[in-house]
């Protein structure tokens, strides 16, 4: 079932070294995608990244890796369309700029990078069991906090804006 806004760019986000608890969630998030109708775009490679991958091509999906390095062959087995940047983690940006929202698995530093960004850009970001933000005056950052993967394609569609 596609939403009513039609196909979506949606980033999934998080660690390449997940738990196993994340990349359940991470397939599942990918897999939900999929079913809808939406591209996921993601870092291409290991843990979340790959994990959500799989789901999506599951589901029969398409899957975009955004890669640091100068080599396609870097991306997981899922990916079905790897751009090469050469940027490192400068390529975090992209991920979050071509996304019409992010969903944020778990996560370390890098990921927390990419939400970053993504607020920045005006994207939403939804987060499950990821970084908790306030700004200096105690302020929390504007992430929508859901369970399950279900609820964060629920919230990407319909708080996501055409990039």
């Amino acid at each position: 079932m596609s939403s009513s806004r039609g196909r979506l760019v949606i980033g999934v986000i998080g660690a390449e070294a997940a738990d196993a608890a994340h990349a359940t969630l991470a397939h599942e998030v990918g897999r939900e995608l999929a079913e809808r109708g939406h591209t996921l775009v993601c870092g291409g490679r290991g843990g979340v990244m790959r994990e959500a991958c799989r789901g999506a091509r599951e589901a029969g999906g398409l899957t975009v890796g955004i890669l640091p390095g100068d080599d396609a062959s870097e991306a997981n087995e899922f990916v079905d369309v790897a751009v090469v940047t050469g940027l490192g983690f400068a390529r975090n940006t992209i991920i979050a700029r071509t996304a019409e929202a992010l969903v944020a698995v778990g996560g370390g530093y890098g990921t927390l990078s990419e939400i970053a960004f993504g607020l920045r850009a005006g994207r939403p970001v939804i987060a499950i069991g990821s970084w908790e933000l306030r700004d200096g005056g105690g302020r929390e950052a504007p992430i929508a906090r859901v369970s399950s993967a279900r609820e964060a394609v629920d919230a990407c569609e319909r708080l996501a804006r055409p990039a």
